[in-house]
């Protein structure tokens, strides 16, 4: 159910970046801060929002909006770009439920191997042992 957010479920901020500028880092805010809104997004659905919020980690503020810092470019529309992409890269993969996990037997063929390789391993611990009558 993932779409693009609308332009309400976000806001963008720049501040200064301690990235790359030269003489402009001290003067120019670059870095683009993106708050993504989650609670009210309608992007994504409930069980979305629970997987963005797993995906986010520390991202993730108190208030529960996703906050991206992008400031690997000089200028403010290339980190405004490189939040936005890594925002539409994290919806979509909380948009995707994961697969669920079907139970399988092991085959004979691997339950075999798994005994042969025990009695294997028993039998070269059984040669490490003390040798009665050595003492």
């Amino acid at each position: 159910m993932s779409r693009e957010p609308d332009a309400d479920d976000y806001s963008i901020s720049f501040v200064r970046s301690a990235g790359p500028g030269g003489q402009n880092v001290n003067k120019l805010a670059t870095a683009a801060q993106l708050r993504f809104f989650v609670d009210r997004s309608r992007a994504l659905d409930e069980a979305g929002k629970q997987r963005l919020r797993r995906l986010a980690g520390r991202r993730i503020t108190e208030a529960g909006d996703l906050l991206i810092i992008a400031r690997n470019h000089r200028t403010q529309e290339g980190n405004r770009r490189e939040a936005l992409a890594r925002l539409m890269t994290l919806l979509e993969q909380a948009s995707k439920a994961p697969k669920p996990r079907k139970a399988t037997k092991p085959t004979r063929a691997s339950r075999e191997r798994r005994l042969e390789h025990k009695r294997i391993d028993s039998g070269v611990k059984r040669l490490r042992r003390k040798v009665r009558g050595d003492d």
